[in-house]
């Protein structure tokens, strides 16, 4: 076929291209992508080298040549023992970095036995009330040899230091320390809702952990600045970045008005983003997002330091892409995402359970998860060279654009005054369930297809096992955080409490407070209600 031929028949169209397809953020797709699609563009300015400003291809320079990403399973289920147990069979089987997932009352800062925990305990993570609790859920594991990423925002203070206590109890030096603390409430106002205090206030104690650990633990990431939540409540990816990104800058703002030095927190910055099915598109996302953060912190915030303008993150597939229809079919959706984050260069990745739209994963379930990462690392032959669809047309157009747009995004928000001023207007809460409700519709209409939900069902559906929580261990978790405040030293106890209070109501670093009280013996609901007497709640604005 001549090349005329082709532009025509391109131009008429199939079947398939008369839809006008367009990605997950409503870019259209051009039926081919030329040279022409990238004039003007500039390869060393935009594009560039891995491991050199501004980043698009990748932070290091080797990329996975020179290592793989951190494979990661999220888990977290019942009580500390069985979440252990868990912990155990997944580094058996080759995960090279645990994840933590913690039940609602612990990220909402209750204990188990608050009567508003009641059926909540254990299910959806592992219940965390006490320094016993946590080194329960690490008996046997040598806290310097892994490196643990905590989904935990609110109470993400107190968790770091319960997991900084039980370090000490093992004997180990703290600064050897490596992991994550997810840590970004902006986003729990925005998406998920697991917040406790006032965004001020919240961004307060943000910024001690800042600042504390910088001295005390140094190669820990002080914040993992969350699009995958927003993206889990409906944003497409121009609105995942742009969102993501503008909550980093409000986080380096409250640093730097709290007296810290961009190139001293900076570099312990980290992100956590979504992967979802549109392929390609995500790819670019990935590209945008790390391009636009260098420019944002180079530009912007006038940092030095090249590790300040290194967008470094961790992937999780797209648990919203999961259904309970045709499970087995999630394999293959998740195998997807996770190529996708591969080849957008993220540092650390989870890949979802086929299981987990019906329930907690099952060890099997689990297993082919990990495998899946495994797959990718050792027999696709993908990390074998970096950044491998560099300089694809379709690729670098789709990267400008999403670039482009969420930087469009980020212009109004500055209009309105900043982040937290979008969050209380509900502008940012709006634009997400606009878009939520959007792709609703197109499924519905069958104009977006999920297959085996809205085309290519079966009749019957094949049951598969699932993970039961046992209801005997909601009381048993119970017995113990009683237990524990019977047998502990009440008054210094106490005494510790008091110290977080005063702390709270100062301008004193909480975090040497809140150590104190886990070591004390202190729950994680009791500190929780200590700062809650100064900083009182947040009460959500409702969108309409």
């Amino acid at each position: 076929m001549a090349r005329s031929d082709l532009k025509d028949h391109l131009s008429r169209g199939t079947n398939a291209a008369s839809l006008d397809p367009e990605t997950s953020s409503h870019i259209p797709v051009k039926p081919l992508y030329a040279p022409a699609d990238l004039k003007g563009s500039d390869y060393e300015s935009e594009v560039g080298y891995p491991g050199e400003y501004p980043f698009t291809r990748g932070v290091q320079a080797t990329m996975y040549r020179g290592r793989l990403w951190t494979m990661r399973q999220y888990a977290g289920m019942g009580d500390a023992e069985e979440s252990n147990k868990r912990y155990k069979y997944l580094l058996a089987n080759g995960t090279t970095g645990l994840s933590v997932a913690f039940d609602l009352p612990t990220q909402i800062g209750m204990d188990s036995d608050h009567a508003l925990a009641a059926g909540e305990v254990g299910k959806v993570g592992v219940a965390i009330d006490s320094i016993e609790d946590m080194e329960r859920l690490f008996a046997g594991i040598d806290l310097t040899k892994i490196s643990t990423s905590m989904t935990i925002n609110a109470t993400g203070s107190i968790l770091l230091a319960l997991y900084v206590a039980v370090a000490r109890r093992q004997g180990a030096d703290i600064s050897k320390l490596s992991g994550t603390v997810q840590n970004d409430v902006l986003k729990e106002y925005i998406a998920r809702g697991t917040y406790i205090y006032p965004p001020t206030h919240a961004l307060r104690v943000i910024t001690d952990m800042f600042a504390w650990t910088k001295e005390n633990v140094p190669e820990w990431n002080t914040i993992s600045i969350s699009g995958y939540h927003m993206r889990e409540a409906g944003s497409t990816a121009v609105q995942e970045v742009a969102f993501t990104l503008g909550n980093g800058m409000a986080y380096v703002e409250a640093a730097i008005k709290a007296g810290l030095d961009v190139d001293e927190f900076a570099p312990r910055l980290s992100f956590f983003f979504n992967a979802h099915n549109n392929f390609l598109e995500e790819v670019a996302k990935f590209r945008a997002a790390r391009r636009m953060w260098a420019r944002i912190m180079r530009e912007h915030f006038k940092a030095k330091n090249p590790r300040s303008w290194m967008l470094r993150f961790h992937t999780q597939t797209a648990g919203s892409t999961l259904t309970a229809q045709q499970p087995e079919n999630n394999i293959v959706r998740t195998a997807i995402q996770a190529l996708a984050a591969v080849l957008g260069g993220t540092q650390s990745l989870h890949t979802n359970s086929y299981d987990e739209a019906l329930a907690l994963p099952t060890e099997q379930a689990a297993r082919i998860a990990l495998r899946t990462q495994q797959v990718i690392a050792y027999e696709s032959g993908v990390p074998q060279t970096i950044d491998p669809l560099a300089g694809s047309y379709y690729i670098e157009a789709l990267t400008n654009e999403i670039e482009k747009r969420a930087a469009e995004y980020l212009g109004k928000i500055e209009v309105m005054g900043g982040m937290l001023k979008a969050i209380e207007r509900g502008f940012v809460q709006q634009e997400i369930q606009n878009a939520a409700y959007e792709y609703q519709q197109a499924v519905d209409r069958e104009e977006a297809v999920v297959v085996g939900v809205n085309r290519f069902e079966v009749e019957e559906e094949k049951a598969i096992p699932i993970q039961k929580i046992d209801p005997a261990l909601e009381p048993k978790q119970i017995e113990r955080v009683r237990a524990l405040r019977a047998r502990r030293d009440s008054r210094a106890c106490k005494d510790t409490l008091k110290k977080v209070e005063d702390a709270a109501r100062s301008s004193e670093n909480v975090m040497p407070r809140i150590l104190q009280a886990v070591e004390a013996y202190a729950t994680v609901g009791e500190i929780s209600d200590a700062m809650r007497r100064v900083f009182g709640e947040y009460k959500e604005a409702v969108v309409i």
